[in-house]
């Protein structure tokens, strides 16, 4: 689905105050579910989650704490539940066999830097991840999934939105009220800028939680060779704007953009549509490295894939060092 703007202004809302009621409701199911006790997993889990619908950073955050892990002589394993893919797994993303389609965007982007198993069933999916030689298991999402027990929950935080209006869906964009969320997790990420996550930083600091700061930061390679040249961009994230904003900051010339619902399954026909209109108008036609996944095969696009630069990775290395 789209995300409606009134999500993200802190004013209120009329829309807002007439949905507040199914949300009081919706958010109230949802902190009971979150309150169950999970399974315990073979091994540590992490969970890399978000308070919000839509995109928060997950991924590159993922990506990130598996590379620290690494580096700690750790066995990584991603866990997602391959949100946008047919297979139910327990099934190991092969990013030659697979396709978006069938596991989701995300683990194809996962499956890069390590093992990674799509699950529905988070318990089954924690037992294949070991059987894949996990020694811990990066969960990609999944932080208001109570079936399986987390050893660390970092939550991410966009810091241009931070809790948006603060109301639980459809009245906002919290998939359960935040003081329930708050409970469950061990320290807070917030990415980019701006006072919404400020706001985060200091209710994380108030509940005694470690409040990290980073930024998505485009591969150099693909920036430069966008710098410059007119573009047609296109995204179907949670808050495609963000990405039109980092096309702007490494100085490509944005001439038109187009945005699609959260893992947006583009057709045929939307893409060829697309790249007729990128070629008629001589421009070139970019996407997230995200979407890049669901795009059809054949098409001619270029991407602009990017990576979390955290400020202090040493505070984020000393949480995973006592795992």
């Amino acid at each position: 689905m789209r995300a409606p703007d009134f999500w993200w202004r802190e004013e209120p809302a009329p829309v807002a105050r007439l949905l507040a009621p199914i949300g009081a409701v919706y958010g109230a199911l949802a902190a009971r579910r979150m309150g169950r006790a999970g399974v315990a997993a073979p091994c540590p889990v992490v969970c890399i989650g978000n308070f919000t619908l839509g995109g928060a950073g997950k991924t590159p955050t993922a990506l990130a704490v598996a590379g620290l892990l690494h580096d700690l002589g750790r066995r990584p394993v991603f866990l997602s539940r391959g949100y946008g893919g047919r297979l139910a797994g327990p099934v190991r993303v092969e990013p030659a066999r697979h396709g978006a389609a069938e596991v989701g965007d995300e683990p194809l982007l996962l499956a890069r830097a390590a093992p990674a198993i799509v699950a529905r069933d988070r318990v089954a999916g924690a037992q294949a991840c070991v059987a894949a030689g996990a020694d811990i298991i990066v969960m990609d999402d999944g932080l208001q999934n109570p079936s399986l027990a987390k050893t660390l929950a970092i939550a991410v935080f966009d810091g241009a939105v931070g809790l948006g209006n603060g109301r639980v869906f459809p009245a906002g964009p919290l998939r359960a009220p935040a003081a329930a969320q708050w409970g469950r997790v061990q320290a807070a990420l917030v990415i980019g800028d701006g006072a919404p996550g400020a706001r985060v930083l200091a209710a994380a600091k108030a509940r005694g939680l470690p409040g990290l700061r980073g930024r998505l930061v485009p591969d150099p390679t693909a920036a430069a060779a966008l710098r410059g040249r007119p573009v047609l961009a296109f995204a179907g994230i949670g808050r495609p704007e963000k990405f039109f904003a980092s096309l702007r900051e490494i100085g490509a010339d944005l001439r038109a953009t187009r945005s699609f619902p959260d893992h947006h399954a583009f057709t045929a026909a939307e893409a060829g549509a697309l790249a007729a209109e990128a070629e008629a108008k001589d421009l070139v036609l970019v996407t997230t490295e995200k979407d890049r996944m669901r795009w059809p095969a054949g098409l001619p696009v270029a991407s602009l894939p990017v990576v979390l630069a955290l400020d202090e990775p040493e505070a984020l290395g000393d949480l995973l060092r006592g795992l």
